[in-house]
C-alpha cells in the first residue's frame, strides 16, 4: 500500500488543465528528443514521469514533440553507439539518467543540449563546470543530496537492525561515480559504529562472487549503491540476498518491490517529471550552460515487510510509520 498518497480529481478539473495546456501549448514546430537509457526499457514509470511532465506544459506527443528512445539493456559498451545515433538524427536535445550515459552523450556532441536526470556528484565527474552555472550543453538534475543519505540510509538500516556492525556494499566499478560515493560510505560508515566490506558486482555474471566475498566477510546486512547495471538485475539481487540471509538496503522504491527489504533515497519520477522543465526551457532559448543543476526535493522510503518476515527482522512501528510505501 502507499502512504502519504494524495488523491487526484478528475472530470471538471481535468477538462480545465487540457483546455490550459492547449492554450499554453508550444506551436510552429515539432521538436525532437532522444530520450538515452542504460535500461530494457522496462522502467515505464521514469518514462511516463518525463512524458507526463511535457505533457503538463503543453506539449503533445506527435504534434508538437517526438521522443526517440535508445535502450542499452544494460550494457555500457553500446551507449556510444546509440548517443552516436541521436547525432545522425539531429535531434533537438538528448535527456540522459545516470553518469555513463551523460559521458556517452557528451563524447557523441558538444552541441546538442544534453539534461540529465539522475546525475552522480556531475561537478566531481567532469560533467559540469559547477552546479550554479554548468558551463557547457549539460544541465538538469542530480539524484544524491550527499553524503547525508548515505548516513540516513545507515541510520535506517541500524533502527530495523539494531545489532548489525559488519556490511556489505555492493557497486559496480565501471561507473566512476559509484566509486566515488563508495569512498564516502565508507567514511561515513564508522561514525555511524559500522565495518564496510566492499563487493564489486559489474553484471549478473559478478553476482555469485559478490555474495560468496560478503558472506566469507561474515557481513549482516547488504547495502547496494544506485546503478542502472545492477538495478536491471534487482530481482536476481534480492534472491540472492534472501537466499543469503541478508537484508538488503538500496536507494528506490523499486528495489524494495521487488524484494529489498528497504530503500531510501530520491523520488526519480519526480525527477523525471522536473527533467521536462528543462526540455521547455531549452525549447524557448535558454543555453544548457546558464540552467543550475537541481537536487532533490522529494524523498521515498519504502519497507518490504514479506522479506523482513522471511527474514525473521522485526521492523519497528515507528520505522513504519514513516514509510512511503509498505509492501505486504
Amino acid at each position: 500500500m502507499r502512504r502519504r498518497e494524495f488523491i487526484t480529481l478528475f472530470g471538471g478539473t481535468a477538462a480545465a488543465w487540457s483546455a490550459t495546456a492547449r492554450a499554453q501549448r508550444p506551436k510552429g514546430r515539432l521538436y525532437r528528443v532522444g530520450y538515452l537509457s542504460l535500461g530494457t526499457g522496462e522502467r515505464v514509470y521514469s518514462i511516463k514521469a518525463f512524458e507526463e511532465g511535457l505533457r503538463k506544459l503543453g506539449y503533445q506527443l506527435g504534434e508538437n514533440v517526438a521522443i526517440e528512445y535508445r535502450f542499452a539493456d544494460g550494457e555500457i559498451e553500446r551507449l556510444p553507439a546509440l548517443a552516436a545515433d541521436f547525432v545522425r538524427l539531429r535531434v533537438d536535445i538528448i535527456v540522459t539518467g545516470f553518469n555513463p550515459l551523460t559521458e556517452a552523450a557528451m563524447k557523441a556532441t558538444t552541441t546538442i543540449p544534453i539534461v540529465m536526470t539522475t546525475g552522480l556528484d556531475p561537478v566531481r565527474a567532469g560533467l559540469v563546470a559547477s552546479l550554479a552555472r554548468p558551463g557547457g550543453n549539460v544541465t538538469g538534475l542530480t539524484v544524491d543530496a550527499g553524503g547525508e543519505i548515505f548516513a540516513k540510509r545507515f541510520e535506517m538500516l541500524k533502527e530495523a537492525l539494531p545489532g548489525v556492525s559488519r556490511v556489505g556494499i555492493l557497486f559496480n566499478p565501471d561507473v566512476a561515480a559509484t566509486r566515488t560515493r563508495l569512498t564516502a560510505m565508507m567514511e561515513i560508515a564508522p561514525t555511524l559504529g559500522l565495518t564496510t566490506i566492499p563487493a564489486e558486482a559489474r553484471g549478473l555474471d559478478s553476482l555469485e562472487q559478490a555474495f560468496a566475498l560478503m558472506v566469507r566477510e561474515r557481513v549482516q546486512a547488504c547495502v547496494m549503491q544506485g546503478d542502472s547495471v545492477l538495478f536491471n538485475h534487482r530481482s536476481q539481487i534480492a534472491e540472492m540476498a534472501l537466499k543469503n540471509r541478508l537484508p538488503a538496503v538500496s536507494t528506490q522504491r523499486e528495489l524494495a518491490e521487488a524484494g529489498f527489504l528497504l530503500t531510501y533515497g530520491a523520488d526519480v519520477g519526480d525527477l523525471y517529471r522536473r527533467a521536462s522543465a528543462f526540455v521547455d526551457k531549452i525549447f524557448k532559448g535558454a543555453k544548457p550552460a546558464d540552467l543550475p543543476i537541481e537536487q532533490p526535493i522529494k524523498f521515498e522510503l519504502a519497507i518490504n515487510l514479506k522479506t523482513a518476515k522471511a527474514l525473521g527482522v522485526i521492523v519497528p512501528p515507528l520505522l513504519l510509520a514513516r514509510a512511503d510505501e509498505v509492501i505486504e
